[in-house]
């Protein structure tokens, strides 16, 4: 099955929009993807691994969304005594705004509308996550998310994202065609499972980006980390 990705066909999130209640209503279907299909579980793995008790780290999430990542984490931070500082990143100004409203109660993380590749802090993080966005980019782009991702951390960098097959692509379109029927949600998830790279595919991705002696296994429910 091969990869079907055409950069002028943007998913709809990727496109510039204001705040709308379809927009609002995709972010919170993304959430509920996110909790019931795998992403929390798979982060929340790292986390008891990297995030020692009574110990602190400073992270980057990068394409944010609304930030349910960046919330999780500092709930996980919060129980295990951990300080964490986390900037958190998204291309899309309304996205952002939308995490902002979401994250009152979570001083620890800090918002940008910001492009991945001109993102230069005056440090490096512990700890650089980049979870569902790459099968967003085209293979070339894909490496350079990778090769910045490693540039910015100074230690741990994880990058999850869909595992492309015949079965995922069913799947997503029975669960959009009974469950998560808003428009834009339906539209962005059978793109996202037809555009999202295969197993062989990440890793030759993560080789030619550079990395060396890293992870790569496969999660329930058609997904896949690397990691490093």
């Amino acid at each position: 099955m091969k990869r079907q990705f055409d950069p002028a066909v943007p998913e709809l999130m990727d496109r510039s929009q204001p705040v709308t209640s379809e927009l609002e209503r995709d972010l919170a279907n993304i959430r509920s993807l996110n909790r019931w299909f795998g992403s929390y579980r798979q982060v929340r793995r790292f986390l008891s691994c990297w995030l020692k008790p009574n110990g602190k780290a400073r992270i980057l999430d990068v394409a944010t969304g609304s930030g349910d990542i960046p919330r999780l984490i500092v709930d996980f931070a919060r129980r295990q005594n951990v300080s964490v500082r986390i900037d958190a990143i998204d291309q899309q100004s309304s996205t952002i705004e939308i995490a902002r409203r979401l994250s009152t109660d979570f001083p620890e993380i800090e918002f940008f509308s910001a492009n991945l590749f001109e993102w230069n802090p005056p440090e490096r993080y512990d700890i650089v996550l980049c979870s569902l966005a790459l099968h967003h980019f085209s293979e070339d782009d894909a490496v350079r998310v990778l090769q910045k991702c490693r540039d910015l951390s100074r230690e741990h960098v994880l990058v999850a994202d869909l595992r492309r097959s015949r079965w995922l692509s069913f799947g997503v379109y029975l669960l959009t065609a009974a469950i998560y029927r808003n428009a834009m949600t339906k539209t962005d998830a059978r793109l996202s499972a037809a555009r999202a790279f295969s197993f062989k595919e990440m890793r030759e991705l993560a080789e030619r980006a550079g990395w060396k002696n890293f992870g790569h296994r496969k999660f329930q429910i058609g997904r896949q980390a690397i990691w490093l």
